[in-house]
């Protein structure tokens, strides 16, 4: 525990960009570590990307199918002996349930009683990284297959994180393409009481579409901390919307206050994000009173509706860009594809449902490319557990 103790000090005294470095180094010190890898999931979740200075050699490697993707997936280590002699260890990299990368590194013997410490520094890894990137771009850069459009940045630059979890829930999120997305938004803030989600979409394409979105998200954000409830939210963010485009855009929105002792829940639904309650292994999609996307009129009066979750429950949100998506016969995702879809992703955690969903999608419309921006959002809610 001593070298645990010392390792996460090294690593809250390093500098920023320094991580890798002063990690490696505590590695090879303490453990006789032999080789460490550093790799951080680029921002479509489909490779590991390696953090530079990585050792020759290190190359990206797929989430699927690779013995570092095993443990990002499973979010737990996985040990190799390749030779009988050396072991591979391949460590999440994860805070608060959000996935950034794999630790990967070779051990002269077997882990044993090291793999709990080597573990628990992974997470310290992790919350140390948080912290850096507010001085560095080194680990958004190591993120990044190819080059980002400036909508996309924006919109990037927006997300909390694309998974959480805590005792009562766990999120997961995706935005497809994720390179080039422009419109769909996502955002959620938890507190000791509640958890509220939101889910965006703005009118639009390129860099005008990300501009709206941005000005929404923040305007719900203001709002939000001034402490308001959710329709007066979607009130005040209406109002600033319209007085900036006069009506001439708008953006569809989706908020969802969840009050965490009791699963109730108060749901506005003014726009295009569609709204999936798994249920017994029933899909359905919950009914909502539409009401007027943001910005469309001036001071516009919005309403909440209640439902109450079970424990067990899983909602999934779904843009327009996911649900409405044609095949080349005709048929729309959202009529039967979406629903095996999520069927088929039924015993997956939260963090790994949007990506099986998109790929079904991929699927669905015959082609890689899509012609609209998609985005799901998966909540499973697991419920207060009483105090003993």
């Amino acid at each position: 525990m001593n070298r645990l103790v010392a390792a996460g000090r090294a690593l809250r005294s390093a500098a920023p960009h320094h991580l890798p470095d002063t990690l490696s180094q505590v590695l090879r010190a303490q453990y006789a570590a032999e080789a460490v890898e550093l790799r951080l999931a680029d921002y479509g979740l489909k490779v590991l990307l390696p953090v530079p200075p990585a050792p020759s050699g290190t190359e990206p490697v797929p989430v699927q199918g690779s013995a570092p993707g095993r443990a990002f997936g499973s979010q737990q280590p996985y040990v190799e002996e390749p030779d009988g002699a050396r072991t591979r260890a391949h460590l999440p990299v994860t805070v608060r349930g959000d996935r950034l990368g794999v630790l990967s590194l070779t051990l002269p013997a077997p882990a044993g009683e090291s793999l709990t410490e080597l573990t628990e520094l992974a997470e310290l890894l992790a919350h140390e990284m948080v912290v850096a990137e507010r001085d560095t771009d080194l680990y958004a850069r190591a993120r990044r297959r190819e080059r980002l459009t400036l909508a996309a940045e924006i919109q990037w630059q927006l997300l909390p994180a694309r998974s959480c979890a805590r005792e009562e829930y766990a999120l997961g999120a995706q935005l497809e393409p994720a390179y080039a997305i422009f419109g769909d938004n996502f955002d959620w803030e938890a507190s000791a009481d509640h958890l509220m989600i939101y889910v965006t979409n703005g009118m639009g394409e390129g860099i005008e579409a990300s501009l709206l979105t941005s000005l929404g998200i923040n305007a719900l954000r203001n709002a939000r901390r001034a402490g308001v409830p959710i329709e007066d939210q979607a009130a005040l963010a209406d109002q600033a919307l319209h007085a900036h485009y006069r009506g001439e855009a708008h953006l569809s929105v989706l908020l969802v206050d969840i009050e965490l002792s009791t699963g109730r829940m108060r749901v506005v639904d003014a726009g295009s994000p569609r709204l999936l309650l798994l249920r017994d292994r029933v899909l359905s999609v919950v009914d909502l009173d539409a009401q007027l996307p943001l910005g469309m009129f001036e001071e516009t009066d919005y309403v909440a509706q209640e439902l109450t979750l079970l424990p067990g429950d899983r909602l999934l949100f779904v843009s327009d860009g996911v649900h409405g998506v044609a095949a080349p016969g005709g048929e729309s995702y959202g009529e039967n594809a979406l629903a095996r879809a999520v069927g088929n992703a039924s015993l997956l955690p939260a963090a790994d449902v949007p990506a099986a969903v998109l790929r079904g999608l991929t699927g669905h419309r015959g082609r890689p490319e899509p012609d609209d921006d998609a985005l799901v959002v998966c909540l499973d809610w697991f419920g207060k557990r009483p105090a003993s």
